[in-house]
């Protein structure tokens, strides 16, 4: 299969693992992945962006959790940690020549952190809060291609939610899925060219 010019990534699920933060702030996995699903559900159905906070907060409050978590979850923004074959799998795709860019369901501030515990640099780096809305809408996807100046035939994008495979296909992207948390499909989205549990098996077509 073709190199593309670009592969886009998700960045909270695809390449890091921001579960094992949100879970440490919730005080237990069944706490965090709660609280997680419920934040999910808020930036899937509110569409034009709203501070990150805020929503973090709101999930947390629906969730039923102490009134701390989401300060606790901002305290430990940067332990986020890669997934183990990141670092080398995007030193390799840089290597390529291959454009890589994230774009995510962040604030701005949050996002550029977020992405330097990647520990390679990016050719783009695009949150919702610069593009107006949130993951799926068709904006933040558009932005990233539009920073790294290719058009979606020339891109891969690399899914880490289930929202994503739909979203970025709708946008024009060939995806494959990081489902590194065994995440469940949205009912009726078009599968994605390939779902993984490891980055290097989702992109196994591509290294």
């Amino acid at each position: 299969m073709a190199y593309p010019k670009a592969i886009i990534f998700d960045l909270l699920t695809a390449l890091l693992d921001s579960w094992k933060v949100w879970d440490a702030a919730a005080g237990s996995s069944g706490d965090g992945r709660r609280w997680r699903t419920r934040y999910l559900e808020l930036t899937y159905g509110c569409g034009i962006y709203q501070p990150y906070e805020d929503l973090v907060k709101q999930a947390a409050i629906d969730a039923g959790l102490q009134a701390s978590a989401p300060e606790a979850l901002l305290i430990s923004w940067d332990s986020l940690e890669p997934w183990p074959e990141v670092v080398e799998i995007l030193a390799k795709l840089r290597a390529r020549g291959i454009l890589i860019g994230v774009v995510t369901n962040c604030s701005l501030e949050l996002g550029r952190r977020a992405a330097s515990r990647c520990e390679v640099p990016f050719d783009a780096v695009v949150t919702s809060e610069e593009a107006g809305y949130y993951k799926p809408h068709p904006i933040p996807y558009a932005a990233a291609l539009s920073a790294l100046d290719v058009g979606a035939s020339d891109a891969l994008f690399v899914a880490g939610s289930s929202a994503d495979v739909p979203g970025a296909t709708e946008a024009g992207m060939k995806v494959v899925w990081h489902n590194r948390v065994n995440l469940t499909p949205r009912p009726g989205s078009t599968p994605p060219l390939r779902e993984g549990r490891s980055l290097d098996e989702a992109l196994q077509d591509f290294l």
